[in-house]
């Protein structure tokens, strides 16, 4: 037998849920997952410190970029708190401006792929039939490559040979960048597509089409609306992906390359001196490990905070 006001307790506490927003209580829920919260704080550090980079470069007053034979291998000191590497750079400011490469790839790539993506799974799901067809058959095959190798391949491939004009640093992002969402964009396609099939047979897109409203603004208000959640928890796990796909290839030589820094040819430099000097392999290797796993938790958050059958529980 339940103690004497222990069902209006219980229904106090409900209530407030009831009366809260989709947003906040996706909020809530966000909050609630303490890995996902504490992911969310560490990436907002890293990226603050990313950006930070040309004040830590002027606080320290060193040249990222600047070789100082004589300083090679330098113990972390006051000058440089992560020592210098075999050119004697600062290796913390190299570490903060590899941040910045590192971190854009992964994003723009990302988001790309996941525009591209979202697009060719509604229209996919919009028109069906044949075209439908054709493009799901499309991502068939793209999920049939096997993704690496054709990366190192595509990534391979001189420009100059091909009578392409070659700036270094913006051709290596531009080149990574369209490489990898070419061939990200699948994951999100088919996600987008089965959300958009089920939202199609709602009732609210039908009273939309019976009122006359224009495929576009059906897609662009009632589809695209409603796949935010799901297409948002992909492309952050898929930040992660970007990442470590573009470490790969700057540690193979085919990513970005020097002087230009990024935490992957950081690693290239370091792997000849892993007993030597192996903090130089260390720190760029714990900021990887650290961002992806970050990224990870964030999705699986994200993934809990826009889960619809949370919101159905709670109405």
């Amino acid at each position: 037998m339940s103690a004497p006001g222990s069902s209006g307790t219980a229904a106090a506490a409900q209530a407030p849920a009831r009366h809260l927003t989709p947003g906040q209580r996706r909020w809530r829920r966000f909050r609630a997952h303490r890995a996902a919260m504490a992911s969310a704080v560490l990436l907002g550090l890293i990226a603050l410190a990313a950006l930070g980079a040309p004040l830590a470069e002027a606080a320290f007053g060193h040249d990222p970029y600047a070789v100082d034979l004589f300083a090679r291998y330098a113990a972390p000191s006051a000058a440089h708190p992560l020592g210098t590497d075999e050119l004697g750079r600062d290796v913390l400011l190299r570490l903060l401006y590899g941040a910045r490469v590192s971190l854009a790839v992964g994003l723009a790539a990302a988001l790309t792929a996941a525009l591209l993506g979202t697009l060719i799974g509604l229209l996919a799901a919009w028109h069906g039939g044949l075209i439908d067809a054709a493009l799901m058959r499309l991502a068939d095959i793209m999920l049939s490559l096997p993704l690496l190798p054709l990366l190192i391949v595509l990534a391979a491939i001189d420009p100059a040979k091909l009578g392409l004009p070659r700036e270094a640093a913006a051709f290596d992002l531009v080149r990574i960048i369209v490489i990898i969402a070419a061939f990200g964009w699948v994951t999100v396609a088919r996600l987008a597509r089965a959300a958009a099939l089920s939202l199609i047979r709602r009732d609210f897109v039908r009273a939309a089409r019976a009122m006359g409203a224009s495929p576009a603004h059906i897609m662009r208000t009632h589809l695209l609306a409603n796949l935010v959640g799901p297409v948002a928890v992909a492309t952050t796990l898929a930040v992660g992906n970007v990442i470590l796909l573009e470490s790969v290839l700057s540690f193979l030589g085919l990513g970005i390359h020097p002087p230009l820094p990024s935490w992957g040819n950081m690693l290239t430099n370091a792997q000849e001196l892993i007993f030597s000097a192996p903090l130089l392999a260390l720190w760029p290797g714990l900021a990887i490990f650290a961002t992806v796993i970050a990224c990870n938790f964030l999705g699986d958050g994200l993934a809990d905070a826009f889960d619809p059958r949370a919101d159905q529980r709670a109405g």
